[in-house]
């Protein structure tokens, strides 16, 4: 947990700090846009959240005292929380949109974590949330050069559709790390 918050922390003063530094990606479809370091960054607390999630046998687990999935779910959304918490203070700070930015990535990448870890397992998802981005970045951008809607990490601060999209990944990313087994475990719902 102390890793968890301190990485955190870093990933949103980092992003602060790279501000709009920006990385060349060519596009696929449309026009090439806008794809910030601080676009990058983000992924990083989901990807230790993966990394603490693909601790031990996930068959113990399942029939342990406590409900584990539940605590990984909790421990994930208050992440979430938080990194809104840290954003929300450096935007009330004056350090501009971005903060804001900064600290939605870091719930959508966490909310994907969650619905990505059940389905296909702790490295597979680390993979798969590592080419949302890459993927956003090449072929998320309209040819006037403004972000796609399903394109949520590239839409600016105070964008409804990215705030809908993550809100949506955190709801079906709870609700699938709550009630779907892990692959190697079997497919029962609702138990362990």
């Amino acid at each position: 947990m102390p890793l968890l918050v301190a990485v955190l922390a870093g990933t949103v003063a980092t992003g602060l700090l790279l501000g709009d530094g920006e990385l060349p990606v060519p596009a696929l479809h449309g026009q090439a846009g806008h794809f910030l370091l601080a676009h990058v960054i983000t992924l990083l607390p989901a990807v230790f959240l993966l990394y603490g999630l693909g601790r031990g046998d996930l068959r113990t687990e399942t029939v342990a005292g406590r409900f584990l999935r539940g605590l990984d779910v909790g421990l994930a959304l208050t992440l979430a929380a938080a990194g809104a918490t840290c954003g929300s203070l450096a935007y009330a700070a004056g350090q501009g949109a971005l903060a804001l930015v900064v600290a939605r990535n870091i719930a959508g990448y966490l909310g994907l974590a969650l619905l990505f870890h059940p389905l296909i397992g702790h490295r597979p998802a680390a993979a798969a949330l590592a080419a949302v981005p890459l993927v956003c970045s090449a072929a998320g951008w309209h040819p006037d050069g403004s972000p796609r809607p399903w394109a949520w990490p590239l839409h600016p601060a105070g964008s409804p559709y990215a705030l809908a999209a993550v809100a949506l990944l955190l709801l079906a990313g709870a609700g699938c790390a709550l009630f779907r087994r892990h692959p190697t475990t079997g497919p029962h719902l609702l138990t362990g």
